[in-house]
């Protein structure tokens, strides 16, 4: 028998993503969300929903754009104090000593550091209550050689994402694999 838990931001998996733009005057940022993912496939884009308190909340609304970061197991600290202060009062990558980089495409910077990217150009933005959900055209996705495959297609047991538990605050890392999608479905 299932137990009702009542209406939650319960979902699982959720991945940890850092969001990265440039304020006013340049200077990069980057935060810590949960609370997005692919939202479309033509064109591709990805989806952010961030809290207007936020101060990346305004360079998206100022830039017109954002990069999507995926941090490896290897920076959980890093991304979580990306969540954890504002880029109004602290300078996230000098304090995490990671890198920013200017994206050729989109006006906000990526995190060198990250195995993962996506650069992208504001699309649509929609108010949904505390949150305000960015649609980005992701524009390029640009992964560390490192973490593909042969056919050049990045590797989930390479990429090493970290996954959020939202109702007990806690980051997790991925499983094993169970099979291969549109394949072990095919006989009951």
């Amino acid at each position: 028998m299932k137990k009702s838990l009542g209406a939650k931001t319960i979902l699982y998996p959720t991945p940890v993503l850092v969001v990265g733009t440039y304020d006013k005057d340049g200077k990069p940022n980057a935060m810590t969300a949960a609370w997005g993912g692919i939202c479309c496939s033509k064109p591709p884009c990805v989806a952010v929903s961030l809290r207007k308190a936020t101060y990346s909340h305004g360079n998206i609304v100022l830039r017109k754009a954002f990069t999507v970061n995926v941090p490896s197991e290897n920076h959980v600290k890093e991304a979580d104090h990306f969540g954890i202060v504002s880029g109004k009062t602290e300078d996230k990558f000098a304090a995490t000593g990671l890198t920013p980089v200017r994206s050729e495409l989109v006006d906000a910077p990526y995190v060198q550091e990250f195995p993962l990217v996506l650069e992208c150009r504001l699309a649509h933005t929609f108010e949904l209550g505390l949150h305000t959900q960015f649609v980005g055209e992701i524009l390029d996705v640009k992964a560390d050689e490192e973490v593909l495959d042969a056919a050049g297609t990045p590797e989930m047991e390479k990429l090493l994402p970290i996954l959020f538990a939202p109702e007990v605050s806690s980051y997790y890392a991925i499983g094993r694999l169970l099979g291969k999608a549109f394949s072990i479905g095919k006989t009951p």
